[in-house]
């Protein structure tokens, strides 16, 4: 019997990016099951392909991996209606939505179980004993309905897999040539994912309830063979790594900066501020000399008190923010810095100070790139969290209420409907994204070249200038007549 692993459609503006958590799947299964690979954003009609290959393989268990946002909004349709097609076929969720509400997950009766954590193994394990008849509950990673009570049982996450014991990657299994994509970083571009986790514990991000401060890595030698591999087999010129966090150990990144310096690629990954701020000169001239043209950063707030209250450490602070800024402007590589705004317990005051750093940033290192999130809750305890429910803030209970406009822009970071963020503040973030964005326009659209710049920056600088970003109708106007696509809503 065949296993189908479905990949919901994620990026409906672009071209997609590698599924790599079906080829992490796809790598464990590779020569010991049966098993197909559907990515629904290469598909004119995802139900259709599903149906067929369930109809003429005999599928008997679908793996679907959900992150929140589209891929949500995809999935769920699609499995309510292959359940009622086929029920006896088992359908298996996996990802960071299920990971974080598993209980949501099960009460839809589409779905049978859910793999918590990083769950290569778990899914193998889970299909075997399917297929033995063996009850699977003991199984790590695992939560499924007791078929008694019907009450959501789990049995906690999954213990991470190192990703130097997993195999490689089965690119064979994909339509490889239909992922390689131009961006910023290059022509033909590709993703890798070397490690698991991270070892920081703020209290904002969904990936500490899944590694609780743990980090596993494949070698610096292993990955630069990948990318070697990327390149020769492939033609990329171009590599992101979608690690939560790439950088932790600095002798790893030299040794992997110094393997890939002679073959000519450009690269992005994720990092953390002061650990970037303790590698040594030497390793920027090789991060440098390697093609690292831009890094991920967290800077998450101007306010030294909202960066406590996140858990980012004590080490995390608004003037190394402003340090990383110059010495990334020193070496030529692009600082991609998020900001979260709104945080409680004064979402204003954290809103306008956040603002107002920002334009510090921006005078420290021009190129560097704003991102802006609205600050959304994530089940992780902490102050935060705390002082979200307190005002009133709750998760849906159906999976049929996750997918409502107001809760998708929610799990996109996007939303503006939180109890403790009212009009006009709400307004006067989104009108001063309009006028940063437009006054420095992102380096991460290819298509955003040197009249379009030059109109965007002209067309907002009195606003910029003089601090006056309500209204900017005429920005909006133009952000629509260009497409302009930002990294945070488009990826790059």
């Amino acid at each position: 019997m065949t296993i189908v692993l479905y990949n919901p459609p994620s990026t409906p503006q672009r071209k997609p990016v590698l599924p790599l958590s079906l080829l992490a799947l796809g790598a464990v299964l590779e020569g010991a099951h049966d098993y197909v690979v559907i990515d629904g954003n290469l598909e004119p009609d995802p139900i259709a392909t599903l149906d067929r290959a369930v109809r003429e393989t005999g599928a008997d268990v679908l793996g679907v991996t959900v992150m929140p946002g589209p891929q949500l909004a995809g999935a769920v349709p699609v499995c309510r209606w292959l359940k009622a097609r086929h029920p006896r076929l088992t359908i298996v969720w996996g990802g960071y939505f299920p990971t974080q509400h598993y209980d949501v997950c099960l009460r839809a009766d589409y779905v049978d179980y859910v793999v918590r954590g990083h769950g290569e193994l778990v899914f193998r394990a889970l299909v075997e004993a399917l297929r033995r008849d063996d009850d699977p509950r003991a199984l790590p990673g695992l939560a499924y309905r007791d078929t008694q009570t019907g009450e959501v049982v789990s049995s906690g996450l999954a213990p991470i897999p190192h990703p130097d014991r997993l195999p490689d990657f089965p690119y064979h299994r994909v339509a490889m040539p239909r992922y390689v994509r131009r961006t910023f970083l290059g022509t033909r571009t590709l993703a890798h994912h070397s490690s698991y986790g991270c070892p920081f514990l703020c209290n904002f991000c969904a990936v500490v309830n899944m590694v609780n401060g743990r980090w596993y890595a494949q070698s610096a030698e292993r990955t630069a063979r990948v990318v070697r591999d990327l390149v020769e087999q492939w033609g990329a010129n171009a590599v992101e790594f979608y690690d939560n966090n790439f950088f932790v150990h600095e002798a790893r990144t030299a040794e992997f900066a110094e393997r890939i310096r002679d073959l000519g690629v450009a690269w992005w990954g994720e990092a953390r501020i002061d650990t970037l701020l303790h590698y040594s000169e030497r390793t920027w001239r090789l991060l440098r000399d390697s093609g690292l043209r831009m890094v991920f950063l967290g800077a998450e707030s101007g306010s030294d008190e909202t960066l406590r209250r996140m858990n980012k450490g004590g080490t995390a602070t608004v003037e190394k923010t402003l340090q990383i800024a110059e010495k990334m402007r020193h070496y030529g590589i692009v600082p991609e810095f998020s900001f979260v705004l709104g945080n409680p317990p004064d979402p204003e005051a954290d809103a306008y100070q956040t603002m107002e750093f920002i334009r510090r940033v921006k005078r420290v290192n021009p190129d560097a790139e704003i991102v802006l999130y609205i600050y959304t809750p994530v089940p992780v305890a902490g102050e935060l969290y705390e002082q979200a429910k307190a005002r009133g803030f709750r998760f849906p209970e159906t999976l049929e209420e996750w997918l409502s406009p107001q809760w998708q822009e929610f799990i996109q970071r996007r939303s503006v409907h939180m109890p403790w963020l009212k009009d006009p503040l709400r307004r006067q973030i989104r009108d001063f994204q309009y006028v940063i964005n437009a006054y420095y326009p992102t380096v991460t659209d290819p298509r955003l070249r040197g009249l379009a710049r030059g109109v965007l920056r002209l067309t907002a600088a009195w606003r910029y200038h003089l601090r006056w970003y309500r209204h900017p109708l005429e920005l909006r106007l133009l952000h629509r007549l260009i497409r302009y696509q930002r990294p945070e809503t488009s990826g790059f």
